[in-house]
């Protein structure tokens, strides 16, 4: 075999062509043994093993792995040949900067955000999917840059100058883009720390309405007149946020006024009876339930009425609020006892002569 490639150098053409291309040949063999075999089975062996492995990612990554074969072999094939120094010279530049273009695609390949690097991280760090993104559009925009740089020391180019004109220039633009800036910080903020989701029913000093879009510069309101408001996150971070779709229950509280003469029994057993329909009813939560005289004045008496309903659902809160109106007519009608009517007060231009006449 040795006598053979001997012989084959001996050969001009076989010098300049056939190696060369016996040596590409022998990188292209490789990277189809690697990419088509030994790849799936290392694929395989790891699912055996209870591995999860992301093959979308690695299916992403054969593409940079096939271009540096191609690369490697390329540049050992033209190494292969006799040349002159200025064109070797230029051969080295050309394979390094390809090599560093290569690397920064396979980085990018792997940190993007639908990747298992990603996945593992969000799962690890409970990270929002949003702030994921965010992340991985940073580290790329890092890593291309990082890659630039490189590329312009490789030909020789001032690379000094240019970070400190970055610097100047990154300066000048945060000075002018503050409030952009600070807009994203607050929707950094905002994700981390999810005071909200999409959705959900929020209120601040400055807007209420559902939740419909969150991104790093502001965040989208539909208000409950269908009006779309976006509120720029700097502001939204710096208000206190309250979010009514995070109840666990709802509160229902009012004061029932009554109207009433007759023995003190009467009164106590509509309480008592108000107070019994409430813990028995399937809707409203057992764990605060409050009926009690609360207050006596010249119209009639005051009873003060607060409790919970489990459903937090805007419409189901208004038919269990609905429910239990009808439950204490019932009461107050069994007892009989009717809700108080108001007065209004008759002036003289004697203050001694001050009355009131109740209202029919």
């Amino acid at each position: 075999m040795s006598n053979w490639l001997d012989y084959l150098n001996t050969l001009p053409l076989a010098h300049y062509i056939g190696m060369p291309v016996l040596i590409l040949a022998g990188f292209w063999v490789f990277q189809v043994i690697l990419c088509r075999s030994i790849v799936p089975a290392i694929i395989k062996l790891r699912s055996r093993r209870g591995v999860d492995t992301d093959r979308d990612l690695i299916t992403a990554a054969l593409k940079p792995i096939r271009a540096l074969i191609w690369l490697l072999g390329l540049y050992v094939a033209l190494q292969y040949l006799t040349l002159l120094l200025p064109w070797n010279i230029l051969l080295s530049r050309i394979f390094r900067s390809l090599l560093i273009i290569i690397l920064a695609w396979g980085i990018c390949v792997a940190i993007a955000a639908n990747s298992s690097v990603a996945s593992g991280l969000q799962q690890k760090y409970k990270l929002d999917s949003v702030l994921v993104v965010f992340f991985s559009r940073v580290l790329k925009f890092v890593f291309i840059a990082l890659a630039v740089v490189l590329l312009a020391n490789e030909w020789d180019y001032d690379v000094n100058g240019f970070i400190a004109g970055l610097g100047l220039g990154g300066l000048a633009f945060a000075l002018a883009a503050k409030d952009a800036l600070a807009n994203i910080f607050g929707g950094i903020v905002i994700i981390m720390e999810k005071p909200f989701a999409i959705g959900d029913w929020v209120q601040t000093p400055s807007v209420e309405g559902t939740v419909e879009d969150i991104s790093f510069r502001s965040t989208r309101f539909r208000t409950f007149p269908q009006a779309l408001v976006t509120m720029p996150n700097s502001t939204l971070a710096n208000e206190p946020i309250t979010n009514w779709s995070k109840m666990g229950k709802r509160l229902v509280t009012f004061r029932l006024p009554v109207d009433y003469a007759g023995p003190r029994d009467r009164i106590e057993t509509c309480i008592n009876n108000i107070n019994a329909m409430l813990s028995s009813h399937d809707e409203i939560h057992p764990q605060t339930i409050l009926v009690s005289l609360d207050a006596i004045n010249a119209t009639g008496l005051e009873v003060f009425v607060y409790f919970y309903t489990k459903t937090t659902l805007w419409s189901h809160y208004l038919e269990v609020k609905q429910d239990i109106y009808f439950r204490i007519l019932d009461i107050l009608s069994a007892a009989d006892l009717s809700l108080a009517t108001p007065g209004r007060q008759v002036y003289s231009e004697r203050p001694d002569l001050v009355y009131s006449i109740p209202i029919k």
